[in-house]
């Protein structure tokens, strides 16, 4: 496996070659390709999930019959973390966005490891409490912003997370359609199309099917 990657990992970046073998040991793997489901929402959580290659988007229907994007995930990531704690089913159904390799530790194997290893316990609380956080941010976004500044939000975060720099300029390395930035927005595809044209006149964004590059990160910053 990727070991590297396992072990810049935020969660187990402080472990020991022999506990990081550990780990290794009771993480098996599985192969998914693009547009695949990994678990739906409702279904008994099995375990945790962590991304060596690829990425995964959570998402949930609303009301409206509308998907709502929680949140994208690459390579290093771990997610559905919460099934360790609550032991209920998982609260969002996860889908394959590029072709991916995932590695799974079972809910019991997990808790073992945290008995063992309080520190990975602490370390998931806090990427959970920052998750969390953020997703209070969202809600608060769609009271109390408009569509414009809902969009720049979305692309500073995407670009954080997901971008890298090219030329002053933050491409974001996702292949996100205009439905996929509606449904993490909380819009419609029409809106969010309009909205972009406007950033795109203000030369903020430069926007195409493969890709959106983002020019001028300090004006994003200011719509919000």
């Amino acid at each position: 496996m990727k070991e590297q990657l396992l072990k810049q990992s935020s969660y187990f970046a402080a472990l020991t070659d022999q506990e990081l073998a550990k780990i290794k040991e009771i993480m098996f793997t599985r192969q998914y390709q693009e547009g695949e489901f990994i678990f739906f929402e409702g279904e008994v959580g099995e375990g945790l999930f962590f991304i060596k290659s690829g990425k995964v988007k959570l998402t949930k229907m609303i009301e409206s019959g509308k998907e709502q994007i929680l949140n994208i995930f690459k390579a290093g990531d771990m997610f559905a973390e919460v099934v360790l704690f609550d032991q209920g089913k998982y609260p969002a159904t996860a889908v394959v966005i590029d072709d991916s390799e995932i590695g799974v530790i079972s809910k019991e194997d997990m808790e073992e490891i945290m008995r063992n290893y309080p520190e990975i316990t602490i370390k998931i609380l806090r990427v959970m409490g920052k998750r969390l956080r953020r997703a209070q941010e969202r809600i608060r976004n769609l009271g109390l912003k408009n569509t414009k500044s809902r969009t720049a939000s979305i692309l500073v975060h995407l670009a954080q997370e997901h971008g890298w720099d090219n030329k002053n300029k933050t491409s974001i390395s996702l292949s996100l359609s205009q439905q996929d930035l509606a449904g993490l927005i909380g819009s419609s595809r029409e809106t969010i199309s309009r909205v972009l044209s406007k950033l795109k006149k203000e030369d903020l964004v430069d926007v195409s099917r493969e890709k959106i590059v983002i020019k001028d990160l300090i004006g994003l910053k200011k719509i919000i």
